[in-house]
């Protein structure tokens, strides 16, 4: 007895959710670099008058300086997310199969931190998502 009793229809039905959910974090993230640097302009500066390029201001450096230092968890989201969805139906798929030491593997597998690229940093820079999701 492996202690595990899986209905695909429900791990089916529970990804899919999942994957909506996911669909919208993207929009989300894709949004958020726009937000941020509208939010920064926004704030103004605190200088005099300029000619040329306005000057950035304490409030717009700060939220550059947040989004550069949030990006990699920002971005790990979706990749953690995409990483559980394709973990619980390879492993859905091994349990069917009657593969229990299979699924237990990909149950593990899936468990483990995901790999993102960063932005400018190798092939693939800027998803942050492992293939096999939408």
């Amino acid at each position: 007895m492996t202690g595990w009793d899986i209905a695909s229809s429900g791990v089916e039905f529970v990804t899919g959710l999942v994957e909506m959910a996911m669909d919208d974090m993207n929009k989300d993230i894709k949004a958020y670099g726009t937000d941020v640097e509208s939010a920064g302009t926004s704030a103004g500066t605190i200088s005099g008058a300029y000619c040329g390029t306005v000057p950035t201001g304490p409030i717009k450096a700060a939220l550059q300086i947040f989004a550069s230092e949030t990006l990699e968890d920002v971005l790990r989201l979706p990749a953690r997310a995409a990483k559980s969805v394709n973990g619980a139906r390879e492993a859905t798929g091994y349990y069917i199969l009657g593969h229990i030491e299979m699924a237990a593997h990909a149950q593990h597998n899936a468990l483990a931190a995901p790999k993102i690229d960063m932005p400018g940093q190798g092939k693939g820079a800027g998803h942050g998502q492992e293939g096999g999701t939408k």
